[in-house]
């Protein structure tokens, strides 16, 4: 039996061996003995809109403010993924934490054309995954650092910074992680 990291970070250390990873702060919403899925919070796509991904499913695109979209891995890249603030309900979903969903629903897109919707949102194209023990073989070298994720940092911090912030929310510099910390 694993230990469930559901609902952790996974930050990428200077000595990432991934270039896709650089840099980049993946949110873990499944894992378990059959491997891991996650969304990379951290990535911003400037070339998609949201509102193409509303009209590539015919439908209607909502007035005012859209979410950005993120590049949340390399897997099922023309599939979109919500993760969203838990008040919002859906049918089909998973729960990652007590306050953060996960769904690929489409009732969401309606409902955010209809200017309803979750409170707080992060629309993904793609996601991160890892086959059985995969992701444990990564940890064992030094490539992530894991840490319990929070909302604050998934929703409300600057793209630019989550990379810096998601450690140093428990005191730690990434920039100078792998100078400190080594293997035995």
């Amino acid at each position: 039996m694993i230990e469930s990291l559901q609902g952790y970070f996974l930050i990428a250390t200077p000595q990432m061996p991934d270039p896709r990873f650089a840099e980049k702060v993946v949110l873990l919403c499944a894992h378990n003995e059959e491997g891991a899925m996650g969304l990379v919070i951290n990535e911003p796509l400037n070339d998609v809109l949201f509102a193409d991904v509303c009209r590539s499913a015919n439908i209607p695109v909502a007035e005012g403010k859209s979410p950005t979209l993120y590049l949340g891995g390399p897997v099922e890249v023309s599939n979109a993924f919500f993760l969203y603030s838990a008040e919002y309900q859906v049918e089909h979903f998973l729960k990652v934490s007590d306050s953060v969903s996960l769904t690929s629903d489409p009732r969401l897109l309606h409902d955010l054309a209809a200017g309803r919707g979750p409170r707080r949102l992060l629309v993904a194209l793609g996601y991160s995954g890892w086959g059985p023990g995969q992701l444990e073989a990564e940890l064992s070298v030094d490539g992530w650092l894991t840490l319990p994720a929070e909302d604050e940092i998934i929703f409300s911090v600057p793209d630019r910074l989550k990379w810096r912030k998601a450690a140093q929310r428990y005191g730690i510099d990434i920039d100078l992680f792998g100078d400190v910390v080594g293997s035995a």
